[in-house]
């Protein structure tokens, strides 16, 4: 689901914006703190410029919705398990433009078409077709359990008012719009 909070005048007007997205997995507790985070996103107010949009589905699908607008910055937010992370440890950082080699690449489409929902396979085959603006911002939490369930990690569930600040911190809506 899409909130968009432009007007058509906007839309004359300009051409980029700032996506704001979530990926994961619906009901695999921590594992769905994207799609949860944008639940709570769309419930806050937001410049005109900002679209907020869960982008859990098929990567070759994203990258279609990436083509088709023409987004100035991106930030991605999901559950990804590094390992070496205190559970519901928050890393942010500036996407890098290092792809790896073609078994990789070729294996997280594989995935992708299998329906595995994860952002380094988003990430990783968005790069790959060079779907993204040059500003890719990514806020990971680290999981702490992936069992089914609505409910997050207490760690995990902590982290969330402090990724939503990150997130307005990124593009510069600390202040009420």
């Amino acid at each position: 689901m899409t909130a968009s909070f432009r007007t058509d005048e906007q839309d004359s007007n300009r051409t980029k914006g700032v996506l704001l997205a979530g990926v994961g997995y619906s009901c695999l507790r921590d594992f769905s703190f994207g799609p949860v985070l944008v639940q709570k996103l769309q419930s806050l107010t937001w410049p005109a410029h900002v679209e907020i949009e869960d982008l859990s589905y098929g990567p070759i699908s994203v990258i279609h919705k990436l083509r088709e607008e023409s987004y100035e910055k991106i930030v991605l937010v999901g559950a990804v398990p590094r390992g070496g992370r205190p559970s519901g440890s928050i890393s942010k950082y500036r996407l890098e433009r290092n792809l790896p080699d073609n078994e990789e690449i070729q294996a997280r489409v594989e995935e992708a078409v299998a329906g595995v929902i994860s952002l380094d396979n988003l990430i990783i085959i968005c790069q790959y077709y060079e779907a993204f603006p040059e500003e890719v911002i990514v806020i990971e939490v680290e999981p702490e359990t992936d069992t089914w369930g609505e409910d997050f990690s207490p760690k995990v569930q902590k982290a969330m008012e402090k990724v939503v600040e990150m997130v307005r911190e990124e593009i510069g809506a600390n202040t009420a719009f």
